[in-house]
């Protein structure tokens, strides 16, 4: 199988427990870090699949690598292979079939509970999840769902929590990859965004995010089991 290919665009959001999942499942798999300069490369097909990650960014920003990967998401999608994006993964993919990234009422940081869009919107993919569950949060955008893409999961700061697309295509606007280590660096990095944004009724406090954060990680971390395996099944041989 050809490997999957990584997008990394900023240092402290690279694949975490996405990158172990696939190591472990013995799925080969390429990092992109266009944070470093990494160029985007221009056919999809030498790749499995397309795995697009966090950053601080907009995808409404003016960044010279923002046109090629929206193209190369319409050629992945074009071409069956599965793409899987986290946060500003989600919204890249959003953008990229049409649709659009705006402010969030509110900014969401630290965990929280998103819930399942009606009685079981994709019962292959949810069947396994209770009707409601925590993840982890960290943005101040959202994304519209593309024409075409069934919406799966909500928050009660966020109406469009993740979107799936002809069954292949996931969309996250939560994260799902977080690891400790992961969450510490982002608090670290990102404590003026926290600081400032302290009266949102959406956003922690290191500390809070700290609390029970192995039995959280590991219940996380199932909630990625289920999501990510799914998706590794439509990986092109």
């Amino acid at each position: 199988m050809r490997p999957v290919v990584v997008f990394r665009f900023s240092q402290t959001e690279g694949p975490g427990y996405l990158g172990e999942s696939l190591t472990r499942k013995g799925i080969l798999w390429d990092q992109v870090n266009v944070d470093a300069g990494d160029s985007v490369p221009e056919d999809i097909n030498g790749f499995s699949g397309l795995v697009l990650m966090g950053g601080p960014m907009s995808v409404n920003d003016d960044m010279p690598w923002i046109p090629p990967l929206l193209k190369l998401v319409r050629q992945a999608v074009e071409a069956g292979v599965p793409v899987l994006g986290h946060c500003l993964g989600g919204q890249l993919m959003s953008k990229a079939l049409g649709g659009t990234v705006v402010a969030n009422p509110v900014k969401e940081i630290g965990w929280g509970e998103v819930s399942k869009i009606g009685h079981n919107p994709a019962p292959d993919w949810l069947g396994e999840l209770p009707s409601s569950f925590e993840v982890f949060q960290w943005h101040g955008e959202t994304f519209s769902i593309p024409d075409g893409a069934v919406r799966l999961l909500e928050s009660p700061f966020c109406a469009n929590q993740a979107f799936l697309l002809n069954n292949l295509h996931l969309g996250l606007q939560c994260h799902i990859e977080m690891t400790a280590p992961m969450i510490r660096a982002w608090c670290e990095a990102g404590a003026d965004e926290i600081a400032q944004a302290a009266d949102s009724p959406a956003v922690q406090q290191p500390s809070a995010m700290e609390e029970d954060i192995a039995a959280r990680l590991e219940t996380l971390h199932g909630v990625a089991d289920i999501l990510y395996g799914k998706w590794i099944q439509g990986l092109r041989a």
